[in-house]
Formats: structure tokens, sequence, C-alpha cells
């Protein structure tokens, strides 16, 4: 369905043909409960002046029954994704009367049957193109229109939108709702959420501005909606973001809806935001995911000004909304919220996701050359947010947080309810910085890649900077010393550096740390002298930001195998457990099993694997009781054994009571656990239906799925495969599980027969599957050969696959080809 995939340049030039006065969109939901029922009413009334006498309307659905343009009926002619629109005059009324398809992909109108109860929830999620999958629309987020929705919904069930209800018809058993006209907005923000939500309402009040809150969540789940947090930190930002932007926040009210089966972590609608249900605990959580919801809210509140009031032309400009939502996001936890330490886990954490990204093949600039829809869908990726959050906060550094805020109020002021392009953001930036912003630009905005900052003597001894990939920075160097048994900082040089080396008077100290206090964005070396400091005394660093550029580097150091991967995770074993900050802690026990699994050369994994095991058995026994850490270390136990069985007896006693004192053995966790046991073939079927029995909700039937799928028999597996690529009743979640188990404990003589399969398989699937499932199978099934002959063979063979597959393709090449470099490297 290649219409389906909408160009640039076509877009384009339809916008300059096109201009949208408003767009009234009638939806029939009625029907939703029935799961016989696969599509729902849509009826979408566009009303817009052209200068051309043809165009076309985005649609994605079951069938398309009605076109009449200005009163007069009209052939349906739709290609599956564009109708035809013929006969247009100056000015026009299209109506469009279609059935679109419930989704269980997470795009379009996703619909879920909650198995607790039996309720029947729908939410819409639509970014970077699916309003078309639910109306009849111009797909393109530079083409805004107000707004009307229509939704007819059974009675008793919330109906939202962006607007809150501007009038409610209720009938018998059934109510029509119709809501107040949007300001201008793009169709991909465009939102609708209907089922039997739990609510509770609050407000927020600033002078003459008074703002109603919502906080929804299906009924089976409200017992863990920690609403007063989630309603503190609403409140907070709305203050925050209304003095730092000096502009009212202009839609209205504020709900936020946690929906099942979300792909995202959360959407930025306004007026009606929609966030993952992870982000609810259903037992035990600890402070560092509390920091990441809080993280989110005020991610998504600040898209309501850069993405929503002010939006990119195309999605090249991507970056306008995600890098400053992302910047924004960890600035206002820092200063707005009890999480102060919001650029501590940024930097270990967020961090790694754009290094990572930054140094595949497939890398772009932050502002991205994005010629079409498939392509748009892949850049929401570590380069968009990561790398250009850190870019941002660079730049703050370079011109001052006054300058910056003001260039934003400026940028809001002059483009309010349109859409920009970098340039128009550089000039308000210029103008109040004094600086001119274009070399910039083109240093961070426009080129790729990472650099990586190091000390070296050159040959009269004399120290040098150096810096692969040269560009300029503004950072900071900190010297610490072991001053009874802590390290503390003595000092902190500020330098500008722009060259590939730069000559440096640096003092003598235990540790010198580049980039100290994390201000630019660059991988950092550590010196000899500095990397014997860290490794017998990382954790008595008592800065937790340092703490965090230094385990960065470390890590950074590893995946590029410059530290062995055994001398890593033997400084993780021996500082980890002394980790006091949540969020580093969690960051660092995903790294490790990582490194161990990837990059240990094949001669010492398993041992690796046992002492990691055992480092997770004992830090769980050594934690307080009840303390985030004593949760964080059960859980890395839990993903360790998935690969080694050495504690299999102990887990076992977990589950069946015998926890240590303090820890909450949530449903989560005893999944967890019990998927492990199940992958290394301590646990079966009996036990896994035991446990859906104990936790028979959508939580818990998705991860029993995947603990079947887990189980170590070659059947087992080969039905999983067959499942993965075949059925496609499976959900989003539901997929996901089965390919969690297929690939569950690292099995590769379970798998490694379907090696040649994978390879003839994903072609077809990228064309007959939806770009979110097919990418899932792409990605998730990449088998770990012990070469790179078959990868490279498909590259070969396919240059003609579409482009954006062939990205998927080929990033995971590299990643394998990283394993193999690094774990040769070790071995030898």
């Amino acid at each position: 369905m290649q219409t389906a995939n909408l160009t640039r340049e076509e877009t384009a030039a339809r916008s300059a043909a096109i201009s949208v006065r408003s767009i009234r969109v009638e939806l029939d939901l009625t029907g939703a409960p029935e799961r016989a029922r696969t599509g729902f009413p849509t009826a979408t009334t566009l009303e817009f002046s052209s200068t051309v006498e043809s165009t076309w309307l985005d649609f994605i659905g079951e069938s398309v029954e009605r076109v009449i343009v200005n009163g007069a009926e009209h052939e349906v002619v739709h290609d599956g994704a564009r109708i035809a629109v013929h006969g247009l005059a100056d000015t026009n009324i299209v109506r469009v009367e279609a059935v679109g398809a419930y989704s269980r992909s997470g795009e379009g109108l996703h619909r879920f049957h909650d198995p607790v109860d039996d309720r029947t929830y729908l939410y819409t999620q639509y970014e970077p193109a699916d309003s078309r999958r639910v109306m009849a629309c111009f797909e393109q987020p530079d083409i805004k229109a107000s707004y009307t929705f229509v939704i007819d919904a059974p009675a008793g069930w919330e109906v939202l939108s962006n607007q809150s209800a501007a009038a409610v018809d209720v009938g018998v058993g059934v109510q029509r709702v119709e809501f107040a006209p949007t300001l201008p907005i793009s169709s991909y923000i465009t939102s609708i959420a209907a089922g039997p939500y739990a609510r509770v309402d609050g407000d927020w009040r600033r002078d003459e501005q008074h703002i109603a809150l919502g906080v929804l969540v299906r009924q089976s789940l409200a017992q863990y909606l920690e609403s007063d947090e989630i309603l503190d930190v609403t409140r907070q930002g709305l203050d925050f973001f209304t003095d730092a932007f000096d502009y009212p926040y202009p839609w209205g009210k504020y709900d936020q809806i946690f929906v099942p089966e979300y792909n995202l972590g959360a959407m930025e609608n306004p007026g009606l935001v929609t966030f993952t249900e992870a982000y609810l605990s259903r037992g035990a959580a600890t402070d560092a995911q509390r920091a990441a919801r809080a993280n989110t809210i005020l991610h998504e509140m600040a898209h309501m000004w850069f993405g929503d009031l002010v939006t990119m032309k195309w999605w090249d400009d991507l970056w306008l909304k995600e890098s400053f939502a992302d910047y924004m996001g960890s600035h206002a936890s820092a200063v707005a919220t009890r999480f102060h330490d919001a650029w501590v886990k940024f930097a270990a954490n967020r961090k790694a996701w754009a290094y990572q990204q930054d140094q595949l093949p497939t890398t772009h600039p932050i502002v991205a050359d994005i010629t079409d829809l498939e392509a748009a869908k892949l850049n929401f990726d570590g380069i968009t947010y990561a790398k250009g959050a850190a870019v941002l906060k660079q730049l703050v550094a370079f011109v001052g947080d006054d300058a910056f805020f003001e260039g934003a109020r400026r940028y809001f002021a002059a483009n309010a309810f349109g859409n920009t392009t970098l340039d128009d953001f550089l000039v308000e930036l210029s103008a109040v910085s004094g600086r001119d912003m274009s070399a910039w630009s083109r240093a961070w905005l426009q080129t790729t890649g990472v650099s990586t900052l190091e000390i070296e003597k050159d040959a009269e001894g004399a120290t040098v900077l150096v810096q692969s990939d040269p560009r300029p920075h503004r950072l900071r160097v900190g010297f610490y010393d072991r001053v009874e048994g802590r390290v503390i900082r003595r000092e902190q040089m500020a330098i500008d550096i722009h060259d590939e080396r730069t000559p440096v008077d640096l003092p003598d100290a235990d540790l010198v740390l580049l980039n100290d206090d994390d201000l630019t964005y660059a991988k950092v070396r550590l010196d000899e002298a500095s990397l014997a400091t860290v490794q017998d005394s990382l954790s008595a660093v008592e800065d937790p930001l340092a703490r965090a550029v230094i385990w960065s580097s470390l890590w950074n150091a590893t995946r590029d195998g410059e530290l062995p991967a055994t001398r890593y995770t033997s400084i993780v074993r021996a500082h980890a457990p002394q980790e006091s900050n949540i969020g580093l802690l969690g960051g660092v026990l995903v790294n490790a099993l990582f490194a161990i699994r990837h990059y240990a050369a094949d001669d010492v994994r398993r041992d690796e694997q046992r002492r990691w095991v055992e480092t997770a058995w004992s830090a769980l026994h050594a934690a307080d009781a009840g303390s985030d850490a004593q949760l964080s270390w059960a859980r890395a136990l839990a993903a360790a054994s998935a690969f080694e069985d050495a504690r299999a007896g102990d887990i076992r006693a977990i589950l069946d009571g015998d926890a240590p004192e303090g820890l909450i053995v949530d449903p989560d966790l005893r999944w967890q656990l019990l998927t492990a046991l199940v992958t290394t073939g301590h646990a079966g079927t009996d036990e896994i239906a035991g446990e859906q029995h104990r936790d028979d909700t959508g939580s818990g039937r998705t991860a029993a799925r995947r603990a079947l799928a887990s189980r170590p028999d070659e059947a087992v597996r080969a039905e999983a495969w067959a499942a993965a690529w075949n059925d496609e009743s499976l959900s989003n979640d539901h997929l996901d599980a089965v390919i969690a188990g297929v690939r569950a404990g690292g099995r590769r003589d379970l798998i490694a027969g379907f090696d040649e399969d994978y390879f003839a398989r994903i072609g077809d699937a990228w064309a007959g599957r939806s770009i979110e499932l097919a990418r899932r199978l792409v990605v998730g099934l990449f088998p770990a050969t012990p070469s790179l002959a078959l990868v490279d063979a498909w590259i070969a063979e396919n240059g003609s696959a579409p482009a954006a597959l062939r990205r998927v393709v080929v990033e995971q090449r590299d990643h394998l080809a990283r394993d193999l470099r690094v774990r040769a490297a070790q071995a030898q």
C-alpha cells in the first residue's frame, strides 16, 4: 500500500493549495463492547478553500461508503489509503462516510477488553500519521484546523476529547457527546478516549486562569493510580511553564489518561494526554520510577507549547518539539518538583540512548532529512529526543538561561497556532542572545556523530585535551581527591574548546573528570590514574552527577571495546551495591547484564553470569528492608536468572513466600521470577497456569503468554516463532510477549534454525503489517548469528527494499557487528 507512505514533496504541494477552516468528526462507538464487531461508523465533514480542482483525503479503514462534494454525491475512489476528491471550488464542503477499524496494534482507535471485569476501553494514538485510521483528513502537520468531535457511546462511559463537552444528549443505553471546537491544531494531536474509566478530578488556578484537571485509568487499576502525586506534579508543571514561557496554557482543560497496550511512553494531545499504564505500579515502585513518571508528565506538558501551540511544518523539524520537551522534562523536574536529581539520571541513562544511536551508520542530524512518513516514524529516536535535549543543555550553557527562555517566549508569541522550521527559532534566539546562532546550528544541529574527549601527553610532556569529531564545547573539568574515605571535588575549571587538540594546564588530582556537571554532549574517557581511582573508590564519589558522568564514561568505553567487559563488571560488582542514587543504580544493573551477554568473551561469559547472580543475591539481602535498592536488586536477580539458574531454589522459595524482609513481591515481580524459572527449565505449564489464576488480569495474561513461549523446548520456540509472524490476531503487547519468549535465555541452540527464515520473512512482514508491528518483528527477532554473512547477504540482495526497512536491518547489523568485534577483542 505505497500510497499510505506520504512524501514531503506531495504534502507540501497539498498544503500550498488547501486551507482548512473546520473539520467535524462524528463517530459511532456504541458497538465497541461487541467483540465480533470489527469496525465503527465514522463521518467527517471538512470545510476548506482550494486553489486546485482535485486533491485527496487520507483514510485507512474497512470501507468508504459515501463521498459528497459541495452537496453532490461522487463516486468513491479509494485505494486503501487515499480518497480522491474532484470538482473542488474556491470554497468547499466535503463529507466522507466510512467504516473505521478498531485497532489491536496501538495505532488509530485501540480497543481493549479488560479480562478482570470484561469492560471495554478505547483510546486513540495517531503520531505521526494514524488519525487517518479514524477520520478522513489531511494527514500532515502543516494543515491545521479547528476540530469538532461528536461521539456516540454507551451510556455511563467517560467520553473525552481535546476539549470539554459542549452538549451531552443521553438516550436509552446510549449517549451523544458533542465537544467544543478546538483551537487550530494538526490532525496527529487530535484525540478521543471512551470507556468506563475511573476518574479523579482536580484543578489549577493562577490569577484569572482556572484549568480543570482530570486523571483517568481503567477501573481495575484505579487502586494503583497515585492521583495525588500526579496532580501535584501537574500543578507544579503548570506553575513553572506559565512563568517560563509567559504564555498562558491555551487548551482549556488538562486531562491525563493511563491506557492499556500503549506503544509509547505518552503522547501530548492537547487537553487529553495519554500515558502508558507502565507508569502505574501494581504494588512496589522505586522513587526512580516515580521520577520517570514526573519527567514524562512534564515532557508532555512542555509539548503544549513546543509542538501543539507551535508545530513543525514537516517531520524534518521533529526536534523542535521532541528535543525541547525532553530537555524541559528534566529541567522542570529539577527546579519545580521534588525530583531535584533529574539531570543525574539524564547524564547516565538518557544520554546513553543518544550515544548509541549516534554511532550507528544510520545516524542523522538533529535537524533531519525526512522524505516520507516511514522515515518520520523511525526518527522518534535517541537523536531526536536525547541528543537534542543534551545539545539544548549545551546551548543553555552557551547563551545562558535568560536568553534561552526569552527566545522561547518570543518564538511562541510570533508563531502561536502556526507551523515553523529551524530558522524561525534561531531568529528569535539570535535576537535575544546577541549571537549569530547559525554557526552553533551547523555544528550541533546539522551534523552527525559524537565527540570523544580525553587527556593526552604530547611529545614534550605537555597536557592536551583531545576530541575526536571536533565541534565547539563549553565544559567543565573537575579535580577530585581521596580524603578520609571520600572522593570530593577540590576545584573545577571551565574550558571552551573547538579544535581536535587543545593545550591545557591541569592540576594533579586523584580523579580528573572531563565534562564535570555534564554540560556538553560528548563521550569522555578517564585517564589511567583516574580509572584506578574509580575502580577503587567510585562509590565514595560524593556528587551523584559526577558519579553519573563516571558511570556513563565506563559504559561507553565498554561498548567501544576500550574497557574490557570483565573490568567493567568488576567495578559494577564492587560499587553498585553502594550506589545510593536509585536512578543511577537501575541503569547500571541493566548495563551490567547487557555487558555480560553481549561483550564478555565466550569463554568467560558463564563465569561472569554466575558472579553477577551471586552479586545480585548478596546485594538483595544486604539492602535495607523495603528500600528501593532492595527492589532494584530483586528485579536484577530475576533478569539475570533467566540465563543462570544457580539461585533457582532460592527464587522458588521467594515465590513460595520466603522473601527477604521488607521485599514487596508484587504481581509483576512474581512473573519476572517465575519466567526466569521457566526459561531455565525449573518451572512449567502448571506453575504458569497457577500464576495466571492468581493474576488473571491483562498484564497477567500477557506475562503468561511470555512465560509459555519461554519454555526451553525446540517445539515450543518453533510454535512461538510461527505465531509471531503469522498470528495477526495478536495485539501489540501480546506480540512483544511472544517475541520475548522466542529470545528468552539467549538459547541460540533452540532457535538458530530460524536464522534464514527470518531474512526470508521480513520483506513480506514489512509490506503486510503496520509499521509499528513490522518494526517489532524485524528488531525483536533479528538473529544473533555468529557472523555477519546472512545479514550482509540480505542487504546486498535487497537494494530495492523500502528505505525504512533497510534502515532497521542496517542498525541491527551494526549492533551485531559491535558485539562480535568487542567479544573478539576481549578473547584476544
